[in-house]
């Protein structure tokens, strides 16, 4: 997977790479081609396309005037005219090996913001025929505020690019076939590195940021990519490759990664032909009361669209009959309940079933009623070894003698999700009664219930509190929300590419829990199953927003539904 580094992490990747051979300027070699490669396949076809390259004073502004020189080189060898004209932020002379190269290419005109007053007024004459816009003002150099010329040239740029096409699924992390976008209403605006007037640590952005149709980055994404307010001004975002040599030990040592269709591809399970049902795992979902009927009926689905073997839903017995009707592809397992919420009692009958079972999602609309809680902790104590007399239908027998063995309950690799996060809260020892590695799924409100935190706090610092409270409390954090994070026990932590509101709706968390449930039962590792669980969930909400050409109407049903078409995606990476 992608890296994602700070900007003091990227400098010392990139002294270390200097370091070892491949220089500074090789690196901008590569970067500046990248860039053009991009831009060639958006103009391609245009009869007389127009790009202008915004050209900061630093590195940044070098990987601009080599993406403008090779475009040039690359239009007089296959007989594509293109005209590239260059706005200098400062002027560069002579004794710049990289702009004397681009004037020589062909970049012309030139001018710059210290050419006053025709500077401004010949940067909108420009901006007004563009084709593309290539951003290579600052990059990750930036510090706000931004102010004297580099604002003006900002708000310039900012009023003549608002009416251009950002693509609705973004941002979307380096796709396969990038999304055709052409400058319809406006110019297609290209950040290199980092969209200009975005700090790429912390995401906060000047009044007067550009915002970028695409986003080409280089060797490693950024944090304040990820982070609102700056994620809006990303567009599509696309990793670029510098020819970093391999085994850099100040890049292979980050421990934040950022999930793509070849790391979920990699971790999807094979399908051999001669395989049964058994050879792809058994999931048992414990979900469901009288008001909550929905839930384990997408979770249960979400788990087969994902490959299970099989999916057995334990739920309250007053709406198992319900239930069947709308997960036909089920099992079933008919739980005690009082007025349809799982009371202790149905503890004992799961703890009959649960070991032929690969994996065990629990939560999903259970509700948070007294009883539930009782079943909750019940299920999660140390198992006790107890002789009962003979239960008759669901009465529950009573003890006659019993017997502690200090043992944990033996439970399956387990994810817990929505009610039975909310229930876990309640209990002041709920860490130490959950089996290591348990896959928790909170939304901030439920995170900060399980923490004893604000949900504001928790928003404020959604990366290091999720690594933070995955090492104290031993079990995989799912982190939901716009870039879901994933952090495990041991560090290994991972960002999902995906910030829509399509998934901001009922229900669209118990498809997640089910998709995560559904591979861990296929036997992936507890993190590889929620990286790959959390993926396919997220490209299959992105999906719908796009087909349904609104993010307000899709349900969780659709994402659902675009659940195969996710795993198909991630199968071709």
């Amino acid at each position: 997977m992608p890296k994602i580094v700070t900007i003091e992490q990227m400098r010392a990747i990139e002294q270390a790479s200097d370091a070892a051979g491949h220089s500074y300027a090789a690196m901008m070699d590569r970067a500046g081609r990248a860039v053009a490669e991009r831009v060639k396949q958006i103009v391609r076809g245009l009869p007389d396309p127009q790009v202008v390259i915004l050209v900061g004073p630093g590195n940044n502004g070098g990987d601009g005037l080599v993406a403008g020189r090779v475009l040039i080189e690359d239009a007089a060898r296959l007989g594509q005219p293109v005209r590239v004209s260059a706005f200098l932020l400062k002027e560069r002379g002579d004794d710049d090996p990289v702009f004397a190269a681009a004037r020589a290419a062909g970049v012309c005109p030139i001018t710059n913001a210290e050419d006053k007053p025709t500077g401004y007024a010949t940067l909108r004459d420009w901006l007004s025929g563009a084709d593309v816009v290539v951003d290579a003002l600052f990059g990750t150099s930036l510090r706000l505020p931004v102010r004297g010329d580099a604002s003006k040239v900002m708000q310039i740029v900012r009023a003549a690019t608002a009416e251009s096409q950002i693509p609705p699924e973004a941002p979307f992390v380096t796709p396969a076939a990038p999304p055709e976008i052409a400058p319809e209403f406006g110019p297609v605006v290209v950040a290199v590195d980092c969209p200009s007037g975005l700090d790429c640590d912390t995401g906060q952005a000047d009044q007067y940021a550009i915002p970028a149709c695409e986003t080409i980055t280089f060797a490693a994404a950024k944090p304040g990519l990820f982070v609102f307010p700056g994620a809006e001004l990303v567009g599509t975002l696309h990793i670029a490759g510098i020819g970093l040599p391999d085994g850099l030990a100040e890049l292979d040592t980050i421990p934040l990664e950022l999930v793509d269709a070849a790391a979920v591809a990699a971790r999807l399970p094979e399908r051999p032909r001669d395989s049964h049902k058994g050879t792809f795992g058994k999931a048992m979902v414990v979900a469901g009361s009288l008001n909550y009927i929905g839930a384990p009926v997408l979770a249960g689905h979400a788990a087969y669209r994902v490959g299970t073997g099989l999916v057995t839903v334990g739920a309250p017995q007053v709406i198992v009959p319900t239930l069947a009707g709308m997960l036909m592809e089920a099992t079933w397992v008919l739980l005690p309940h009082n007025m349809g919420v799982l009371n202790e009692a149905a503890v004992r009958v799961l703890r009959k079933e649960i070991a032929e079972y690969d994996a065990l999602l629990v939560g999903p609309g259970l509700g948070r009623e007294d009883v539930t809680g009782e079943f909750m902790r019940e299920l999660l104590r140390p198992q006790e070894e107890v002789k009962h007399s003979r239960a008759i239908g669901f009465v529950p027998a009573q003890p006659d003698d019993v017997e502690s063995t200090g043992a944990r309950a033996d439970l399956p690799p387990l994810v817990i999700d929505a009610d039975g996060l909310n229930l876990l809260a309640g209990m002041d020892d709920w860490a130490a009664l959950v089996p290591p590695h348990t896959i928790l799924t909170p939304h901030p409100g439920e995170f900060a219930r399980l923490a004893g935190l604000d949900t504001g706090a928790v928003n404020a610092d959604r990366l290091n509190l999720a690594q933070a409270k995955a090492a104290e409390w031993g079990c995989i954090v799912v982190l939901k929300g716009a870039f879901t994070v994933i952090a495990a026990p041991d560090g290994r932590t991972a960002l999902l590419p995906f910030a829509t509101s399509a998934l901001a709706s009922a229900g669209t968390g118990d498809v997640l829990a089910g998709s995560i449930v559904g591979l861990l039962a296929q036997g992936l590792d507890p993190f590889d199953a929620a990286v790959a669980g959390g993926w396919l969930h997220g490209l299959a909400g992105a999906r719908a927003e796009l087909l349904s050409g609104s993010a307000a109407s899709v349900t969780a049903g659709d994402v659902l539904d675009l659940l195969p078409e996710a795993v198909a995606l991630a199968g071709l990476a």
